[in-house]
């Protein structure tokens, strides 16, 4: 290879790059990153065992969940979009929704200040300090949640705040149809799946 063809390849091969960049960005404008498929849909909530962020010497597990229709909020005291959903998840729990956390990749101390600062909204946290249950929830980032029906199944997979659009919309009706205990599955999965 000559030093011509070496410096037309040192140019050509990133551009090709920042133009496949450039194209794929530019179809996934105007695409919802609001409620998104999950490979979780419609399956059981991974299991778990992870320490209580309140008393990291106590292990829990699904058994421990609620016996409802609940939400669950992946967040993290570093993350400045959890710090803009805080108000709304409050606003929630003063509602009786009832929502679990988990407390992703975080310091204890921090963790427990923010929560202190900003006060829980959360039955309970769980600490995923290693972020390996994150993983297993398939986390693109934080704050996401998801809607678990009282059968431990992940109807819903929200990306980013939850905020009183979606939730209106999209998050409170799957509640609701999932509490209600004469609708069968595929209704419950219909209502939770609406607008995608």
């Amino acid at each position: 290879m000559t030093k011509q063809t070496k410096r037309l390849m040192l140019f050509v091969v990133p551009l090709m790059v920042f133009i496949g960049l450039v194209v794929m960005f530019f179809f996934r404008l105007g695409k919802s990153t609001d409620i998104i498929p999950s490979r979780l849909l419609n399956q059981q909530l991974p299991a778990y065992e992870l320490p209580l962020l309140s008393d990291t010497t106590r292990t829990m597990t699904k058994a421990d969940l609620p016996k409802v229709p609940f939400l669950l909020n992946v967040w993290g005291s570093w993350c400045p979009t959890c710090k803009i959903e805080h108000p709304y998840l409050l606003k929630l729990h003063e509602q009786g929704v009832p929502m679990i956390g988990v407390n992703y990749k975080d310091e204890l101390s921090d963790a427990l200040s923010y929560l202190n600062t900003y006060k829980d909204p959360f039955l309970y946290s769980l600490q995923d300090l290693d972020g390996k249950y994150a993983i297993d929830l398939g986390l693109t980032g934080a704050p996401e949640s998801f809607i678990i029906g009282t059968d431990g199944v992940v109807y819903q997979h929200i990306v980013g705040e939850i905020n009183d659009t979606n939730w209106q919309a999209k998050i409170q009706p799957c509640l609701t149809a999932l509490a209600n205990q004469s609708l069968d599955t595929s209704a419950k999965q219909a209502a939770c799946q609406q607008g995608e």
